[in-house]
C-alpha cells in the first residue's frame, strides 16, 4: 500500500494523533535557530512559529510535542520537494506570492497605524461624543400571560383581579415561552417589543396589569414588574471599544490618504469582462 500524502492538507494529520501532552518548561524561543537542514536550506524556529500561527484554530491547541514534530516534518517534507522540482513554476504560483507578499505588507502597515499610542485626550473626547449626549431611554421589566383567545385572557385578568398569583397563572395557563418562568420576560427596551405589546407596557404603571392586548402571537395579559432608565456605560467599561473605534478610523484615513496620493491609473480595466477573474485555466 502507497503511503499517504501527510502535507498537503496543512498539518491536517495532527488531528489523528493522540499522544500526551508532556509537561514542558516555558522557554522564551529563538526564532533564528537552526532546527534542521535540507540540503544547504535552513529551517529555524521562526518558520516554525509562523507555520503555527497559520494552522486552524483546531490544530493550535494540540500538544506541544505533536505540533513540533508534525510542523517540522512538513517544512522538511516541503523543502525537499521545492529543491528536486525542475522547470518553470506555473504562472499562478508567482502571482500567488506576489499578492501574498503585497497582503502582507499592507497588513503590518496597518498594524503598525493601530499600535500608535491613543491620547487620553482623544479617547475621551470619542466616549463623550458617542454617550455624552446620548438620550436616557427607558427600560421596563414586564411580565406576561399569552393565551389564544381573547374570552382566555378576559378569565385571566379576572382571575388575577381576584387575587391570583401572577406567575402561578403564567405557569399555568401561559403558551408562551416564558410561561414556566412565570411569564418574566426581563428588561425591554423600546423598540425590541412589537407595536400593540410596547404600547400596552408603555402606558402601564409599575404593578399594573393591563386588558387584554392582541398581537400576532395571540392575545397577552401583560404586568409591568417595574421601570428603569438605561444609563450610558463608564468609560472604562468601553474602553476598548472606544480604543478600536479610534485606531480603525485611523487605518481606515491612512488608507484613503496613501491611495489618493497614490499614481492609480485603473484604465486597463475598462473593456475587460468581469467574467474573466474565475478563469483559472489559463494560468496553467
Amino acid at each position: 500500500m502507497q503511503k499517504r500524502l501527510t502535507f498537503l492538507a496543512p498539518l491536517a494529520f495532527l488531528a489523528t494523533f493522540s499522544l500526551p501532552a508532556a509537561a514542558q518548561e516555558t522557554v522564551t524561543a529563538d526564532p533564528s535557530v537552526v532546527v534542521a537542514t535540507v540540503g544547504d536550506t535552513e529551517i529555524t524556529v521562526g518558520h516554525m512559529i509562523v507555520a503555527w500561527a497559520s494552522l486552524p484554530e483546531q490544530y493550535q491547541g494540540l500538544p506541544d510535542d505533536v505540533l513540533f514534530t508534525g510542523i517540522l516534518d512538513q517544512l522538511v517534507q516541503q523543502t525537499a520537494l521545492q529543491q528536486q522540482f525542475e522547470g518553470d513554476l506555473p504562472p499562478r504560483v508567482d502571482l500567488q506570492l506576489e499578492n501574498e507578499r503585497r497582503s502582507l505588507t499592507a497588513g503590518e502597515a496597518i498594524n503598525r497605524i493601530m499600535q500608535e499610542p491613543l491620547d487620553e485626550a482623544e479617547v475621551e473626547a470619542a466616549y463623550e461624543q458617542d454617550y455624552g449626549n446620548a438620550e436616557q431611554a427607558p427600560e421596563f421589566n414586564a411580565s406576561h400571560i399569552l393565551v389564544e383567545t381573547e374570552e382566555a385572557a378576559l378569565e385571566v385578568v379576572a382571575e388575577i383581579e381576584g387575587g391570583a398569583d401572577f406567575a402561578a397563572v403564567a405557569q399555568e395557563k401561559s403558551t408562551g415561552p416564558s410561561g414556566p418562568n412565570g411569564g418574566q420576560l426581563g428588561w425591554i427596551g423600546t423598540g425590541a417589543m412589537v407595536p400593540e405589546f410596547e404600547t400596552a407596557v408603555v402606558a402601564l404603571e409599575p404593578g399594573a396589569i393591563s386588558a387584554p392586548v392582541q398581537t400576532q402571537f395571540g392575545w397577552h395579559v401583560i404586568k409591568l414588574n417595574e421601570t428603569r432608565i438605561q444609563e450610558a456605560p463608564a468609560l472604562e467599561d468601553v474602553r476598548e471599544e472606544i480604543e478600536m473605534q479610534i485606531r480603525q478610523i485611523r487605518a481606515q484615513a491612512q488608507i484613503e490618504e496613501v491611495t489618493a496620493i497614490a499614481q492609480v491609473d485603473r484604465s486597463g480595466a475598462e473593456g475587460v469582462s468581469p467574467s474573466v477573474i474565475k478563469q483559472t485555466d489559463v494560468l496553467e
